[in-house]
């Protein structure tokens, strides 16, 4: 049976359509450096980078960050340098309650983390954090430092900002923190 022109043009054009989407997926993973402290992030879509000054609390702190918007979620980096692990404690501390602060009277979970090769003091830290108001979206982050051979301390926040479309999205992006 022989197909009309019509036919065979939109088929073609409905399959090429298939394809592109296949060759776009909503959450396309990738190792992304962060900062020069060693640590791969594994991220859902390319990511934009910025820095900024950062209030911890007495001190102003310079911040880059790495992050990007994939499947209805922003998934995020963000890396300062203390001069020593009493420094490295205080900020976190700072960041901790700064983030805290943010949430206002979010409904928060916060308990210990795991990172392989992070510094035990300060102690990595994960907080899940639901906002009272309706429709606003939920937040994970987890802090964790690490010591360079330098005598400096590297110090991340990684923070997945709304729910993904993936219910493993989350998940995927924390545990593909690698440190080296």
């Amino acid at each position: 049976m022989p197909s009309s022109p019509a036919f065979s043009s939109s088929w073609l054009a409905l399959a090429a359509a298939a394809l592109l989407a296949a060759c776009s997926p909503t959450f396309n993973w990738r190792e992304v450096p962060v900062a020069e402290s060693g640590l791969i992030a594994l991220l859902p879509c390319k990511p934009d980078r910025a820095s900024r000054a950062l209030p911890l609390g007495a001190e102003s702190v310079q911040v880059d960050m790495a992050g990007c918007e994939a499947g209805g979620a922003t998934f995020a980096i963000a890396h300062a340098s203390a001069k020593g692990p009493e420094q490295a404690e205080a900020w976190l501390s700072a960041w901790h309650a700064a983030t805290r602060g943010q949430l206002g009277e979010a409904q928060m979970t916060e308990a210990p983390a795991s990172v392989q090769r992070a510094t035990a003091t300060p102690a990595p830290l994960r907080l899940d954090a639901q906002p009272k108001q309706q429709g606003a979206a939920p937040v994970q982050v987890l802090w964790f430092a690490q010591s360079q051979k330098d005598g400096t301390v590297a110090l991340y926040q990684a923070t997945v900002l709304g729910k993904p479309s993936s219910a493993e999205a989350s998940k995927t992006f924390f545990e593909g923190l690698r440190l080296p």
